[in-house]
């Protein structure tokens, strides 16, 4: 049985403690069926969020089978289920892989077997058998709302929480899946409890609740509910509620209450006697086992795989810049790189010859060392951009999906080193590709490739992991697109290659343009006499090679930790 007592949740608001819900008391026992209505505004989601355990009370206790989840922790991820309003399955899975995609994350199995049976099982319960290998975009709400669901179920869960589930549903769909949650409180002894803005279809549930302002106006079975608000129908209750303040309407509710408990006891579907051996012994109820890490790892590695290919629209973005990047740097040095030009012997007799000729060789000085610089620097602009089309919406883009999944057992490490090795390949791909393609058509002069691969290989990677950061702690995809491409147009500018910033800007901006850093140590690692050309292009101090990589590697790891930072952090709103 779930119990509440005396719950309250303060927020401040202009200064002002705001009570958005106030001295909520109710009881539920398992097998029930309950729904939370009310107008708009009226504390409904906020209550189920607070018996979720993803808001904490400011007052009161939540118990469970006699347990006070407030002072002994919160139910297991395996044995509580929330739907929430949104969507929480990919539009490129099929139902069938949304539904193994859950269980991989949520359940232990033994067995392939053992998989199936439970995948299978489940897409029976919900009605989706029939369209398992329907993709999830073409699905309608109805079927969305049953999927969701399904993905809940894979747990078993005793406490199933559903949040406006048939918001936005047609008459006939919203009845379909009122009548599943009905049928899914019958199963194992579930408390199923659905928050809802309808009024329709009260009659399918056990018992309903009115909130009015963060207040308990009523909880009593449905056939009460006209005889307590005085209305012939139920559409007629909200307007009813505005007659009265809400502190009125809890004070008759308190006074009321032990009458239409009373009622409400007899006619559950739970007898006295099951409901004392159920709060008796609660611990014999066997939850799922939530898979390690690496389960949990490859699950979602594959997953994003299996999501990469199927977007065809950023499968073609992805192989555009990855063909399209490399040419447009090999357009600029189409003629190839000169050869560096120096004064011959044979004519330093002769003083005019040699003017002309310092004169040619000076020019020749200018014209490769530019290339060169421009070359270098173009693809290092270039792989930044990227790294910010790489990562910039990876997390912000799919928050509400994982922040559903955490809730449901996921690791915030097994989530984020999944889209470490996800955005690895990538980045591994991107570079390398952009280095050996122009390195084997231009033929940059570095003794040392190897330095040099290094270099834009961990520069893409630097930004790929700043930008990644930006995405986990973004409260929309938008804003981490924005913030991102504002990042990397700053690259260029203050990286000083094009002009030289003054000697007090260089060391404010420069610890932070991995741009600069990666250009810089490209300049060092060529050879001296094409280093010397680039010099005479460019005023801004150069850094050595290996310098030049630690600080990479520097924003990489400041990348890491901002991105934990952020999965670690919860952001439902």
């Amino acid at each position: 049985m779930l119990e509440l007592k005396d719950i309250s949740y303060r927020i401040q608001k202009d200064n002002e403690e705001v009570a958005l819900i106030d001295s909520a008391s109710f009881r539920a026992h398992s097998g029930h069926f309950m729904a939370i209505v009310g107008p708009s505004g009226c504390g409904k989601t906020t209550l189920l969020k607070i018996i979720a355990g993803l808001y904490v009370e400011s007052e009161g206790n939540i118990y469970w089978n006699g347990r006070d989840l407030s002072e002994e922790g919160d139910l297991e991820p395996s044995e509580i289920g929330y739907v929430p309003q949104f969507s929480i399955a990919y539009d490129h899975l099929t139902v069938e892989e949304s539904v193994e995609s859950s269980v991989k994350l949520r359940v232990k199995t033994r067995k392939r077997s053992e998989f199936h049976d439970l995948v299978d099982r489940v897409l029976e319960d919900t009605g989706l058998d029939a369209i398992r290998n329907r993709p999830v975009r073409v699905l309608s709400g109805g079927q969305k709302r049953r999927l969701s669901l399904a993905m809940e179920l894979v747990t078993d869960p005793v406490l199933l929480l559903c949040d406006e589930v048939t918001s936005g549903l047609d008459p006939k769909s919203e009845r379909e899946i009122v009548h599943l949650m009905h049928h899914l409180s019958t199963q194992h002894n579930r408390l199923v409890i659905n928050v809802t803005h309808s009024l329709s279809h009260l009659d399918l549930y056990d018992s309903i609740m009115v909130l009015h302002e963060g207040k308990i106006a009523y909880h009593g079975q449905p056939r009460a509910l006209d005889h307590y608000f005085s209305v012939e129908e139920a559409e007629e209750v909200y307007p009813r509620l505005a007659k009265r303040s809400s502190g009125e309407w809890q004070q008759s509710w308190l006074k009321h209450q032990p009458e239409y408990y009373s009622a409400l006891d007899s006619a559950s579907r739970v007898t006295r006697k099951e409901g004392e051996e159920e709060e008796q012994a609660p611990d014999e109820t066997t939850s799922a086992v939530t898979p390690g890490f690496f389960a949990q790892f490859f699950a979602l590695l594959f997953r994003r795989f299996k999501i990469f290919y199927r977007d065809g629209g950023n499968l073609f973005l992805q192989m555009a810049m990855l063909v399209g990047f490399p040419v447009l740097v090999i357009i600029f040095a189409i003629d190839g790189i000169d050869q560096i030009k120096r004064l011959p012997d044979s004519i330093m007799d002769n003083p005019l010859e040699e003017a002309l000729q310092q004169q040619e060789i000076f020019q020749n000085h200018l014209k490769t060392g530019g290339l060169v610089s421009g070359l270098v620097m173009f693809q290092v602009i270039l792989l930044t951009l990227m790294g910010s089309n790489n990562s910039a919406r990876e997390i912000a883009g799919e928050r509400m999906i994982y922040e559903k999944e955490k809730l449901g057992g996921l690791r915030p490490l097994s989530y984020l080193f999944s889209k470490l090795a996800f955005l690895g390949i990538l980045v591994a791909v991107q570079s390398v590709w952009m280095a050996v393609f122009v390195q084997n058509i231009c033929h940059i002069p570095v003794p040392n490739f190897v330095a040099l691969l290094a270099l834009l290989v961990l520069v893409n990677a630097a930004m790929t992991a700043i930008c990644l950061g930006i995405s986990a702690l973004s409260k929309t995809p938008e804003q981490a697109s924005l913030l991102s491409v504002y990042l990397v147009g700053f690259q260029l500018p203050l990286s000083g290659a094009v002009l030289a910033l003054p000697g007090f800007a260089e060391w404010i901006t420069r610890p932070f343009i991995s741009a600069y850093w990666a250009w810089s140590g490209s300049m060092t690692s060529l050879d001296s006499l094409y280093l010397n050309a680039v010099k005479k292009v460019t005023d801004t101090s150069l850094e050595q090679p290996g310098i030049c990589l630690l600080v990479l590697v520097a924003h990489f790891l400041i990348g890491l930790f901002l991105a934990y930072v952020g999965v670690k952090k919860t952001r439902w709103d």
